[in-house]
């Protein structure tokens, strides 16, 4: 990431115009601050667009790494601009899904372009009714089925990675990379 000199890019703020009238003549003092200006203008126009730098949307290209590591979203140099934008601004929203289905499915989804459905609920059970019986010993298995959108190619082991890093820990993950999407059995 590089703000120096941009050639050509004025100063909106120029030092020899502020300087006091003595040396408002004097050629000297005005090429050396008009040096200044070239080495100053930049910051100056970082600064004049400081809310479009930490807007995601708009931000430069390179700003998106440092943005992603400000809210811990997922960035890959490998993915397109867009996808990597979208990672960043969604970051919060994503980490409240996490460990959930829909988390996981809109991490596939962000990260690899991919169409997921995860059955199974990862072992845990619950009774809203106090001092009712335990309820039955839940599968401790998560399906997740994947496949790619408009006919691309989902890669196996990067659907392992991001499944590996968004599943509970304690949770067993199954996964499943389909040519295309599933068949509803029941119809």
């Amino acid at each position: 990431m590089s703000r120096a000199a941009i050639p050509g890019l004025p100063s909106r703020h120029p030092i020899g115009g502020q300087l006091p009238a003595l040396y408002a003549d004097d050629d000297f003092a005005q090429r050396f601050t008009a040096g200044l200006d070239t080495v100053l203008a930049p910051v100056f126009a970082t600064l004049d667009n400081l809310p479009a730098y930490l807007d995601p949307r708009v931000a430069p290209a390179d700003f998106l790494t440092w943005l992603a590591s400000w809210v811990g979203a997922a960035d890959d140099p490998q993915w397109p601009v867009e996808r990597r934008r979208e990672a960043v601004a969604r970051a919060v929203e994503l980490h409240r899904w996490r460990g959930t289905r829909r988390g996981l499915a809109e991490a596939l989804r962000l990260a690899l372009g991919v169409h997921a459905e995860v059955t199974g609920d990862g072992g845990a059970v619950w009774s809203s009714t106090p001092g009712a019986d335990l309820p039955p010993e839940p599968l401790a298995e998560v399906l997740v089925r994947v496949w790619p959108d408009h006919g691309a190619w989902a890669d196996p082991a990067r659907v392992h990675e991001v499944v590996r890093a968004m599943c509970p820990v304690h949770t067993v993950c199954r996964v499943e990379v389909l040519p295309g999407p599933p068949i509803d059995e029941g119809r």
